[in-house]
Parts: C-alpha cells; structure tokens; sequence
C-alpha cells in the first residue's frame, strides 16, 4: 500500500470523525488477539478508531507496529485515540474513494 498524502490523511480523520472507537488497548497492551481483531475490523470497515484505555505513553509506538503488522496506514492520532486504514482488496466492498489532489 502507497503512503497517504497529508490531503487524503486530513480526509480520513474528517470520515472518521463520527465513528466511535471499535477497538480498545488496555493493561495486556497489544496481544495477538488484539491484532487479529483490528485485521478483522479493518476487513468490514477498512476506517477504523482504537482507543488507548493504558500504555498512553506508548501510543505512537504501539500505532506503528499494529500499521506494519495489519498492513494498514495511520490516517491519525489524536489524543487517545488512533485512526486506521486500509484499503478493501475486494473492489466490490471499497467504502472509501480516496481524494487525489490535483495540482
């Protein structure tokens, strides 16, 4: 998957904006089930919130290493609370059309 241009990212956190977090890191931090329940959300959603309940110092590391474990982009991380994508490899369930900006 290409990197997100600051356009599409600004895009995805305005999508995301009325979404309610649908997966929570708490105390055990990100375990194995943890991620396949992200994979599994960004499957059906492909634009997905996390929210960190503990480890909150730890955020920026932990979004990094579930965006490289699941294959998804971070569109975001604002406060407690990460945005992901990914894009459907189904053309068929494609929710999300992505803005090119032009120049």
């Amino acid at each position: 998957m290409s990197t997100l241009t600051g356009y599409q990212r600004r895009y995805l956190r305005g999508l995301a904006n009325p979404l309610k977090p649908c997966i929570q890191i708490g105390k055990n931090g990100l375990t194995g089930q943890v991620i396949e329940a992200i994979d599994a959300a960004l499957a059906d959603h492909e634009l997905i919130k996390v929210r960190f309940l503990e480890l909150k110092e730890e955020r920026k590391q932990i979004s990094a290493e579930i965006a490289g474990r699941t294959g998804c982009e971070l569109a975001g991380l604002i406060g407690h609370v990460a945005i992901f994508y990914r894009c459907s490899t189904d053309p068929a369930k494609r929710k999300i059309q992505l803005p090119v900006k032009s120049a």
